[in-house]
């Protein structure tokens, strides 16, 4: 498989378990390259992934020395990406939530349109948790409108593909987005930033323990995270409000989708 010059698959994992090495396979069967940054891991997974990498061109294992949060890692991705030359990346968790197999589907999206943001919307299965997916619903209404209605589809899904440059400018301004709170505040501020959300279904799996399944999510740290995360937003919202006014009524009548 010919190794992509702009677009990369990034991996953050931290304690992932076995499932990482199906998803990193998954990811490397549809794509060239494939990146994992190992986020302080201590289960073992990074000797896995390094004789791994040292048998495949296609993929690079980049350890960090301690646990610092989805965000940073993705964010140490995206510094040593732009150093590389790549202009996008396509996240995607190490679990085995995510499907692999529309990887190709989301990249060409993306080179049809490498302006915007290309956001996986969820389809559940009757695997998916009833509180966690009527609360996503809640984040999605508020990411809405800090955005003034722009189009965000699925604010929480992690199955995504950013320009690098501006997710970078985003997160280097200032020190949040750095743990649970990155997904829904990067599409947030890359929106304010005049990047558009290009929406496209994909399904989410969730995994039992029987099956592998590892989660960090903790109802209390992380729903309290997000609290703060939208007070934050509203204010920067009601700030922004007459840019993203004027830029609504500057722009086509009727907005274009995919």
């Amino acid at each position: 498989m010919t190794a992509s010059r702009t677009h990369l698959v990034l991996i953050p994992s931290f304690n992932t378990g076995q499932r990482v090495f199906d998803t990193v396979r998954a990811a490397r069967a549809q794509w060239n390259p494939v990146w994992v940054v190992i986020d302080g891991s201590s289960d073992g997974t990074d000797a896995g992934l390094a004789e791994m990498a040292a048998n495949d061109a296609g993929l690079t294992v980049i350890a960090l020395p301690e646990n610092r949060g989805k965000g940073a890692a993705v964010l140490h991705g995206l510094d040593v990406a732009a150093q590389q030359g790549f202009t996008h990346v396509l996240c995607m968790d190490a679990d085995g939530q995510h499907p692999a197999d529309l990887i190709p589907e989301f990249m060409a999206c993306s080179q049809a349109r490498p302006g915007a943001m290309v956001l996986g919307v969820p389809v559940f299965d009757s695997s998916a948790p009833a509180l966690r997916v009527k609360g996503r619903k809640i984040s999605n209404w508020w990411a809405n409108l800090e955005t003034l209605w722009a189009g965000i589809g699925d604010s929480l899904y992690g199955f995504r593909i950013y320009p690098v440059e501006p997710l970078r400018r985003v997160m280097h301004a200032q020190r949040w987005m750095r743990r649970f709170d990155f997904d829904p505040e990067a599409v947030v501020r890359l929106c304010w930033r005049g990047v558009i959300p290009v929406n496209l279904p994909a399904p989410v799996r969730y995994l039992s323990a029987a099956e592998g399944g590892v989660s960090h999510f903790n109802y209390w740290r992380d729903n309290r995270l997000l609290t703060w995360m939208h007070i934050r937003l509203m204010f920067g919202f009601a700030l922004r409000l007459p840019i993203l006014m004027f830029r609504r009524l500057a722009s086509s009548p009727t907005r274009k989708s995919l």
